[in-house]
């Protein structure tokens, strides 16, 4: 389980597209969770139309989905990577947070939490810029950040 969640940490950080990985393979919705004590992982990685590298390192994390609804929470960690792909485009973002938890349902999405993300993102889905936690994403997800808290709306 650690390695998935490493994995998914780590992507995330480099390629800023929600729905490029399932968590748990082979279960549908509406219904599905994950967690994981510790965990930590470093990779390369080259799917179909994604690539980049990651490192990524921390305590505790765990999510859940239903339907249109989803909750995350994670404790101390960090992570950092650099990826290209067809839909989100060049990102390259370093992450440190102290503990953070986020909730969604449908295309509102909000994170409270103390994290410091540094770097930018730009593509066909956007344009992101953050420094320290706080920054902006434009584009069919647009965003506003403060010190770590996020409030995000999927316009598209």
């Amino acid at each position: 389980m650690s390695k998935k969640a490493a994995r998914h940490v780590g992507k995330d950080v480099c390629v800023s597209d929600p729905e490029f990985i399932k968590f748990v393979k082979n279960i549908e919705r509406p219904g599905k969770a994950f967690a994981a004590g510790t965990y930590a992982g470093a990779d390369a990685f080259d799917d179909d139309d994604k690539v980049g590298v990651y490192a990524a390192a921390g305590v505790g994390y765990s999510r859940a989905e239903w339907s249109v609804f989803d909750a995350e929470a994670k404790g101390p960690n960090a992570s950092a990577g650099a990826g290209l792909s067809l839909g989100s485009g060049a990102r390259a973002m370093a992450r440190a947070e102290l503990a953070s938890a986020s909730a969604g349902a449908g295309p509102l999405k909000a994170e409270v939490g103390l994290g410091v993300d540094t770097g930018v993102g730009v593509g066909p889905r956007g344009v992101e810029a953050k420094f320290l936690g706080t920054g902006f994403t434009i584009g069919p997800t647009t965003s506003i950040s403060l010190l770590g808290n996020t409030v995000s709306l999927k316009l598209w």
